[in-house]
Parts: structure tokens; C-alpha cells; sequence
């Protein structure tokens, strides 16, 4: 079935809803490690009428278990950040025009067009690595943004702040995307005038340095580079679409995407706005593996598209493109 076009034009909850059940009827038959989960949990297709009642497989399943609805023959394999001794999580994909109208869409409605942007990156332990969807995602942006000074930048910092302050005294839009401990060696090592440029985060400190909360972060490069508000992205391998916050460590979601929060002790049953819990991921964009995903990070919701990420589970290892814990 070709859902594509019609998971980016969702304009209501209803739509989100319907669109949302035939993409669990269609996986349920088409894919077989979801489908064994769900007949295991008693779980009667018929029966689901709402994105309420929805099974979501364990984030786990990617490190574990081929997760194909279908049969076909990968373009992209994305693999998950992780040492040596840990199992990667390995995200199929069948279709990367389907990843990439879901980051590009989704940058768009958030930011607007990415043409606008100079776009600088900082994401030194993903370039050194391979089947990075992070690198994959920001490396096209960069492309996309079509201006001669975006691109990954590694160690050479005073050609970047050169760059950067040029396009800002020049009044261009400037995008600083870039992981939490390089974004932090910037901070301690320069402190600069970037007010009137977006530094987005996307988590991972990955036992490269001591760990902070987000507002201990956060705060250091507010003060170091003159900034009110820092932004950040969730997202991670397993997912093709990312949530975004301008600030203030509040997400919000692409509309073919939603986050439920289910209750840490009855896994099954979710929980009202405000109230802390598990992070499910409704992924639409996920057609050809799995959209409904149950994470390892705690979180809570501010309203139908908003939430906050609070932390992780204890029994869970932390994940490179994870937001520290508050």
C-alpha cells in the first residue's frame, strides 16, 4: 500500500487516527515480528479503533529482530550509536525518499525553508562512525541549504566562528545543529556573540564528558554564546521523523507524528497530559518497518503535540541521540 503521500497531508486527529489504524492493520498482516508480538499480548486487530489502544513494540526489537513490514531489499541500513560490547539497533530502509520528505517536511514546518539557512555542524562521534541517520539527515540539509560556508565542521573551530560571525554580522540565517560535548568543548574553549543564531543540540554525551541536566547545558551555552533560547531534535535510529523544541526543552511533533505516555507500572494503559511516564512514539513515516515504538525514555506531555523528555529508565543503556537526563 502506498501510504507516502498521505501521511504528509494529515491536517486533523481524525486523520492522524484513521490513517494511524490502517497502518497498524497493514503491519499487523505484513510484518511478522510485530504481528508475533501483538497475537502474544492478545491482541484482536478487530478491536482497534483508536490510537489509544495501540500495541507499541519495545524499542529493544531493533537490536534484536529484523523489522521489515514486507519483503523487500534495503537501500539504507541506519545503525544505532553503541560500543563494541552493545548490540546495535539496525533500522531497514526500504524507501530513503520516504526519509527524506519526513526530515525535509518536517524541517519546513518548523524552521521554514532551509535554503534561508548557512547550515553548521558539529557532530564529530557521528561522522566517525557509519550508518548514522543523523549524519545522513544534516548532510542532505546542508546540501539542500545550497549557501557556499554550511557544512561539518571537526576541530577547526576559529575558521568556523570566523564563518559564523560573518553571516550574522551580515544578517543571514545561521543553523548550528551539533552534539551536546562538541557543542560544550565550543562553549568552554570560546565565548561568543551568536544571538541572533539557532543552536539546536541533539543530545549525547555519550560518557565523553561528566553529565549535566539539559538546564545545566543549556545554561552554559546561553551564557557562553549569548543566546536566550537553545533548541534541540528527537530523534533516533529506529525513527524516519524527529520532534523539535525551540526552547525551554519543550517538543513538538510533525503532524504524522505523536507521542503517548504510558503508565511505568501498566505499560499497556496511558497516561493523562502532565503526568510522567514512558515514551511511545506514533512514527507514521515508519510504514515499512514499524510506527508504533515504545522507547526507553521518560517523559510527559504539555498538550496533543507537545512534551518533555524527563530522562531514561534505569535498565536502559543511554543512547547516543537521547536528551540528558533533567
Amino acid at each position: 500500500m502506498n501510504f507516502k503521500n498521505r501521511i504528509f497531508n494529515i491536517k486533523t486527529e481524525q486523520e492522524f487516527n484513521d490513517i494511524s489504524i490502517e497502518i497498524f492493520n497493514y503491519q499487523y498482516i505484513n510484518n511478522l515480528v510485530y504481528r508475533e508480538f501483538c497475537k502474544h499480548l492478545k491482541v484482536n486487530p478487530i478491536e482497534i479503533t483508536s490510537i489509544n489502544q495501540l500495541p507499541f513494540l519495545p524499542i529493544e526489537f531493533f537490536k534484536t529482530h529484523t523489522i521489515k513490514t514486507g519483503v523487500f531489499e534495503e537501500q539504507q541500513v541506519f545503525l544505532s550509536s553503541g560500543t563494541t560490547s552493545q548490540a546495535q539497533s539496525k533500522h531497514y530502509i526500504k524507501d530513503l525518499d520516504l526519509y527524506e520528505m519526513s526530515y525535509k517536511n518536517a524541517f519546513q514546518q518548523f524552521y521554514g525553508n532551509v535554503e534561508n539557512y548557512c547550515v553548521l555542524a558539529l557532530l564529530p562521534s557521528y561522522i566517525e562512525r557509519e550508518g548514522s541517520s543523523l549524519i545522513y539527515m544534516v548532510d542532505d540539509l546542508i546540501q539542500q541549504s545550497k549557501h557556499p560556508k554550511s557544512g561539518f565542521f571537526l576541530e577547526n573551530w576559529p575558521k568556523m566562528i570566523e564563518i559564523m560571525q560573518k553571516m550574522i554580522k551580515n544578517g543571514e540565517k545561521v543553523l548550528i545543529i551539533g552534539v551536546s560535548f562538541a557543542l560544550l568543548d565550543l562553549a568552554e574553549k570560546y565565548q561568543i556573540d551568536l544571538s541572533n543564531a539557532i543552536i539546536m543540540e541533539t543530545g549525547g554525551m555519550k560518557g565523553r564528558r561528566k553529565e549535566l541536566t539539559r538546564e545545566e547545558l543549556h545554561s552554559i551555552y546561553k551564557k557562553r554564546f549569548n543566546v536566550a533560547k537553545i533548541h534541540s531534535e528527537y530523534g533516533m535510529t529506529e525513527l524516519l521523523s524527529q520532534a523539535y523544541s525551540k526552547g525551554n526543552g519543550i517538543f513538538k511533533t510533525p503532524n504524522w507524528m505523536k507521542v503517548l505516555i504510558r503508565d511505568v507500572n501498566d505499560p499497556f494503559n496511558m497516561v493523562e497530559n502532565n503526568n510522567t511516564g514512558g515514551i511511545n512514539v506514533i512514527d507514521l513515516a515508519n510504514v515499512d518497518s514499524c510506527s508504533f515504538i515504545a522507547t526507553q525514555d521518560l517523559g510527559k506531555k504539555h498538550s496533543d503535540n507537545e512534551f518533555e523528555v524527563l530522562g531514561r529508565f534505569d535498565n536502559s543503556d543511554l543512547r547516543g541521540c537521547n536528551l540528558l537526563i533533567n
